[in-house]
Formats: C-alpha cells, sequence, structure tokens
C-alpha cells in the first residue's frame, strides 16, 4: 500500500502536513508507535512512525526526535493531535529540516485504525503477489526444465520490471553481461560496495565519469556464505522507488540463479582431478604428449601459448575458498584449469594475450576490501607453450614469492618484475635466507634493537644510493659525517669492508632476505 493511498482513506481523515521527496508514492514499510524522545535505536529504515507527542516538553525536543528517526532512515511522521491538541509548528520546521513526511493524526481516529486499515490493504495484496509470485515460479522452473539459459532468464525479469539485471562476481566477471558488460570503473564501484556493505540488498552509485547512475545489489543465494565467492545480482536503479511486486521478482531470479550457479559448481568440480592430474604431470616432467592430453581434457587449449599464475590465500580458512577465486578468475579468460600444487599453492593454466597481467591485477584487486586480515598473493609466468610448463611453473612461484613481499592486501608480481637476485632469493628456504641475513646483519640488528641507532636504514639508504656518501647524506637528510660513522660501525660491527665488491654483494643479500 502506498503512503498517498493511505491519505486517501476518507474514513481516517488524515492531513497532510509535510511532504518529502518521493515518499507518497513509496509502499508503507513497517509501521511503528512510539513515543520515546529518541526513538531511532529501535528503527532499521523506512518505518512510518506513529506517536502521541507524549515525549515532546518543549520546542527543542522536535528536533532531537526527528533527528533520532531521520538518522535511522525513518520517512514519515504519523503525529496525533490528541496530546496537545494540535500538532507543533516546531515539528513541522524540524521534519521540514530533516526531509521527514508529515501527516497529522484527527483527535477522533486512534492508531489503531490506521495500522489496522494497513494491515487489511496488505493482506488483499499480499494474495494478489503470492498469486503472481507463484505463477512466475513456475514459469522460471519450467523454463530452466526446458533448457532455457540464465541470460534469456534474466532478460525475461528485466523486460518485466523495466530494469536491467546483471549477474556478476566480485572479481568482475559477468556471469550475465545484461544488454552489455558495464565499464571496469563501475565494476570496481559495485563489486567494492558489495564487499563492504553491511546489510544487503544495497545501492552501488557508478562513479560521476561513468554517468553516477545507482545499481541495486542482491546476493545470488541466502546472502550468508563468504560474500568473495558469491554471485550477485547487479540491476539498473534504486529499489527503494520500486513496487513490491518488482523486488519480489529480483528475488525469485536470485532463487533461479543460485540453482544456475549450483550446476556450473557442480560441472568444475568433476573436472578438478583432471587438472590435479596434469599439474602432478608437469610437476613430475612427464612427457609433453601425456601433459597436452591430460590438459585438453581438462579443458585447456594445450596448443596455444600459455602463462601459468600460482596464487596462495593466506589467513582465510578453507582452502575452497582460494579456489573459487582463482576459478573464478580464469573464466574471465579462458577455462578454469585450476588444482592445488605440490606445495600446496594454487596453479592456473591460462591462455596467454599481451593484457593479461594487468587484467588479472585489477581482477584480483577488486577483492581487496572483502579481505580482511587475509593476504592474497599471486605470481604470474610469462608466455610458454607446452614444453616449456615446467619451467614456467617455476616462474610463477619466485614471482609469488616476491608478491609475498608485499604489504598490500593483494599483491600480483610478474616473472618479468622480478629482479635476478629476488629470482636467486626465491628458490632459498625461509630458514636458509633466515639464517643468512642473521649470520651478516645479526650485530646491527642487536645494535639497533639497544640504542635506536637506525644502522640498518642507513646500510640500506647507502645500497640504494650505490655507496654514495652525499647522496645518502642528501636522501636521509643527515650530515656527510653522520653518515660516514654509521657506516664505519656498521662495517665494524659486521666484520665486512663495503668498499669492496664481495662485501658489498654480501650485506646486499642479506638486507634483500630479512
Amino acid at each position: 500500500m502506498l503512503l498517498a493511498e493511505l491519505l486517501d482513506a476518507p474514513e481516517l481523515g488524515l492531513r497532510l502536513m509535510h511532504s518529502a521527496g518521493g515518499t507518497l508514492d513509496r509502499p508503507i514499510g513497517r509501521l511503528v508507535t512510539t513515543d520515546l524522545l529518541e526513538p531511532g535505536r529501535y528503527l532499521s529504515g523506512g518505518e512510518v512512525v506513529l506517536t502521541g507527542l507524549v515525549w515532546r516538553r518543549q520546542a527543542a525536543d522536535s528536533e532531537m526526535f526527528v533527528a533520532s528517526m531521520a538518522g535511522r532512515g525513518a520517512t514519515t511522521i504519523l503525529a496525533g493531535k490528541a496530546q496537545l491538541g494540535d500538532v507543533p509548528a516546531d515539528l513541522l520546521e524540524a521534519c521540514r529540516r530533516h526531509d521527514v513526511t508529515l501527516v497529522e493524526v484527527p483527535i477522533e481516529v486512534a492508531f489503531a485504525d490506521v495500522t489496522e486499515y494497513v494491515a487489511a490493504a496488505g493482506s488483499a495484496e499480499t494474495g494478489a503477489r503470492l498469486s503472481a509470485s507463484l505463477v512466475r515460479q513456475r514459469q522460471l522452473l519450467s523454463s530452466i526444465a526446458a533448457g532455457r539459459s540464465l541470460d534469456e532468464l534474466a532478460a525475461r525479469i528485466s523486460a518485466e520490471i523495466g530494469h536491467d539485471c546483471r549477474v556478476l562476481t566480485p572479481t568482475g566477471r559477468h556471469v550475465v553481461p545484461g544488454p552489455s558488460e558495464l565499464d571496469a570503473e563501475t565494476v570496481d564501484a559495485v563489486t567494492r560496495r558489495f564487499l563492504t556493505a553491511d546489510r544487503m540488498p544495497a545501492v552501488a552509485v557508478a562513479p560521476k565519469e561513468a554517468g553516477g547512475s545507482p545499481y541495486s545489489l542482491f546476493p545470488v543465494g541466502s546472502g550468508f556464505g563468504n560474500r568473495l565467492t558469491a554471485w550477485v545480482l547487479v540491476i539498473d536503479g534504486d529499489h527503494a522507488t520500486w513496487s513490491r511486486d518488482h523486488v519480489e521478482a529480483v528475488h525469485e531470479l536470485s532463487a533461479i540463479a543460485a540453482l544456475d550457479r549450483a550446476r556450473r559448481d557442480e560441472g568444475r568440480r568433476a573436472l578438478r582431478p583432471l587438472v590435479a592430474d596434469a599439474l602432478a604431470l608437469v610437476e613430475s616432467g612427464a612427457p609433453q604428449a601425456e601433459v597436452a592430453a591430460r590438459l585438453r581434457q581438462a579443458g585447456a587449449h594445450s596448443e596455444r601459448p600459455m602463462v601459468v599464475a600460482v596464487a596462495e590465500l593466506r589467513e582465510d580458512g578453507p582452502g575452497e575458498v582460494a579456489l573459487s577465486l582463482l576459478e573464478d578468475v580464469a573464466l574471465t579468460v579462458g577455462p578454469a584449469v585450476v588444482a592445488p600444487g605440490r606445495d600446496d599453492l594454487l596453479v592456473a593454466f591460462l591462455p596467454f594475450t599481451p593484457e593479461l597481467p594487468e587484467h588479472l591485477r585489477r581482477a584480483f584487486g577488486r577483492l581487496a576490501p572483502g579481505l580482511n586480515r587475509s593476504r592474497l598473493t599471486v605470481g604470474i609466468s610469462g608466455e610458454t607453450s607446452i614444453d616449456a610448463l615446467a619451467g614456467a611453473l617455476e616462474e610463477a612461484r619466485f614471482a609469488q614469492r616476491a608478491a609475498r613481499a608485499a604489504r598490500a592486501p593483494v599483491s600480483v608480481v610478474t616473472s618479468d618484475e622480478v629482479a635476478s637476485h629476488v629470482l636467486l632469493l626465491g628458490t632459498l628456504p625461509d630458514d636458509v635466507r633466515r639464517t643468512y641475513s642473521n649470520r651478516v646483519l645479526g650485530a646491527v640488528l642487536d645494535h639497533d634493537r639497544r640504542t635506536h641507532a637506525d644502522l640498518l636504514m642507513t646500510l640500506q639508504a647507502f645500497l640504494a644510493c650505490s655507496c654514495s656518501w652525499t647522496r645518502t647524506a642528501e636522501y636521509l637528510h643527515l650530515h656527510v659525517n653522520t653518515v660516514r660513522y654509521r657506516i664505519e660501525r656498521v662495517e665494524q660491527l659486521t666484520g665486512r669492508d663495503l668498499s669492496t665488491l664481495e662485501d658489498r654483494v654480501d650485506v646486499f643479500l642479506a638486507c634483500k632476505s630479512l
């Protein structure tokens, strides 16, 4: 029932005193009767508040009452006249300031009469909606049984509600592109809002340069799972302005999309053992023909140039989450040929394109707002053929180790970006590198801990400035004699002469191993 329809009920005699934009044409949400001075804590948004004004002792109370309820998203006040004999002007002014609709309830009309009227109208509407909903559900299920695609069903609901429907994943993959895929900037805004919204459905707004349009976000399925691996319905417009029937149609599409996803996930799970076998063959150095055959069975295009990606998601519970994420990103460029490697890192075989590294950076980067304390690191090999996959796999592993050094929630590194010394250090186990750095720099680290002399920081700057006293002093904003003193102290503590190449290399590698 719309608020305008309630105002038109002659038996209630309600009088509109102030109309906030759009509220008269919105369906009436929950009715809340209260005489608390600050009712906001009991509101969740969209309510119509009935009050007898018992809370009003002075003019300032009106501002406090309206601010409290408006701050929680309530849209309308139905104010009774029985307590004060009239609706005070200060309440009207407060409603104007906060853009809240104000309606006067006559003395002879009880709040129970208003509540019963809305309930009776709602019951009739509910019956009609349920009937229409059941018909629509049967038609959607029949369409699935007849082999209709999710794209076709989304197009049907789009036409019914007058808003384009799409299905996306948090990495930006368009499961259902709708009339056209959203631009990258809008996808960034949509995925960020989906991963960070406190409640669903939510509304995302495209950047101004992309039009600034609103998009309503509805989770596919129950909405209680991990949002990183969820699907989301992205629909043009703000759902708060839609009719209840249109919102229900979207919820029905969500349920159908959940069934479609379950079917697709089952198909991918069936292929995972084949991918695992193909990866094991690569790791064991099996003949090229055998590797190619198994990759083809898993869905990869083994005759084309490929790229190997290695990924790790730390501190995020079950490995199934990380596997699903890497499969989802893989599906944006080709088949989901992904499996855990012998070191428990995830490995993906992807078709090569020159744009692939940047594409992966953007797709994985979209997950950052939802990672919380987890960290996602990805290494990418260079272009390779089927006969060099083992080497490409090692390249990707080195790059992934380099990505671990980054502090960002998501780090993607290609083998081209890995310097030669990083490749060298990447081949060493963590305990070996720690032992080496401690043997060379342990005395310096102990001295800094005791005295806060910043010897290590000065040493790292000195090496980065190619051992130039002047440039190091300028970089650190120190006197050159201070730099000379600190580096001499480093040489005393380490027993190394930094004027010799061999000792410089030893100390440089020890710094990089920290």
